[in-house]
Order: C-alpha cells, then sequence, then structure tokens
C-alpha cells in the first residue's frame, strides 16, 4: 500500500481552461473539459491501485458534476479541504474516508494554502496546493529563490499525476528540504 498526494483536481471546473500562466500561455491546455477529465483520471489510475491512500490537498470540484470522475479514481481517498470545497460533508463523505482541514505527520504538515513562513516553527515541510503553476519563493522577484519549507503538490506542478509520499520526500530532501519535526519536536506517525 502507497500514499500519494495530489491538489486542486478542479474537477467539473470549465473555466479554468480559460486561467492564464504569468507568461500568458494556458494554466491548463486542454481542448475542452473532458479532455481535463479524462487525463487527470487515467493519470491518477495509473499509479494508484485500490489498497492506495490519495490525501487530495483542496479544491478537488469546483461544480458539483465534478464528483462524478471521483468514483472512477482508484484508491483510499482523503480531503484536506480547500477554499473551493464549499459543499455539504455528506457530499464529501460518500467519496472520501475523511475530510480534515489539515493534517500533521512526522513534522510534515499538510494543508491546502500553504502555511504562513512565521507559522512553520516546528514542521521541516508543508505540502501544500492551491499556488497551482507557482510555488512559494524566498524572494518574490526571483523565480529561482524557491523556498525548500514548500513543497506545491497541484496537478499543474506534478503533471497531473499523484505523487508517491517516497518521491516526495526525495525530491523535499533533493532541494534542500527537511524531511521532519524540528529540534524532535512532535510525534512521530509510522
Amino acid at each position: 500500500m502507497n500514499r500519494f498526494f495530489i491538489s486542486d483536481l478542479h474537477l467539473g471546473h470549465k473555466n479554468i481552461l480559460t486561467f492564464k500562466r504569468d507568461d500568458g500561455a494556458p494554466l491548463r491546455a486542454f481542448s475542452d473539459v473532458d479532455e481535463m477529465h479524462a487525463v487527470i483520471v487515467d493519470r491518477w489510475n495509473a499509479v494508484v491501485r485500490n489498497r492506495d491512500t490519495v490525501v487530495v490537498l483542496g479544491d478537488v470540484v469546483i461544480g458539483r458534476w465534478g464528483f462524478q470522475y471521483l468514483k472512477a479514481m482508484r484508491g483510499r481517498k482523503i480531503l484536506v479541504k480547500g477554499n473551493h470545497d464549499i459543499f455539504k460533508l455528506k457530499d464529501y463523505a460518500e467519496h472520501f474516508e475523511d475530510v480534515r482541514a489539515y493534517d500533521v505527520k512526522n513534522g510534515v504538515i499538510y494543508s491546502h494554502v500553504p502555511v504562513h513562513p512565521h507559522s512553520m516553527g516546528r514542521f521541516g515541510i508543508n505540502v501544500h496546493g492551491h499556488l497551482h503553476q507557482r510555488q512559494v519563493l524566498v524572494d518574490e522577484n526571483d523565480p529561482s529563490s524557491i523556498d525548500p519549507r514548500y513543497f506545491n503538490v497541484s496537478v499543474e506542478r506534478v503533471d497531473y499525476t499523484p505523487i508517491a509520499l517516497e518521491d516526495l520526500k526525495k525530491t523535499v530532501e533533493a532541494r534542500g528540504g527537511f524531511w521532519g519535526f524540528k529540534n524532535g519536536n512532535g510525534p512521530q506517525v509510522m
């Protein structure tokens, strides 16, 4: 059994195809929303098996009709709610084993919106979504100054494919990030 992470699926959100990146290119270069849904479901199912767990870090469904795609996606699902997850809990409970505001495991805080830098204190890393193609920077004027305390798993950053926990950890450490509680502050969960 593996654990995966992804964010900002925006299922049922036709208008997202009109959103632009900073350079003017389309945020999501799909011909239509059906193609977007097909790519998301196909890439999810290419890596996730039925016994795996996928933690979706928010903004899973924008249009209520987007819930139908979750039925085709393998694995046990946990939702960390995002700013667009506005429906009643019962709507999510049909598709997710658990719905949370955030999660903390082994010194990592999982959230939709990045945690404010002053609140990172004891956490080595914040795995988040919300920023789509962007990343948290140390210097807003230097796009290469990626803050190693943050890792964005929005679909645009992970090629529409859930990222496995072990791959996430290796990537964070390769970028100079720290996986775990700082100063041993907090429980270790296996």
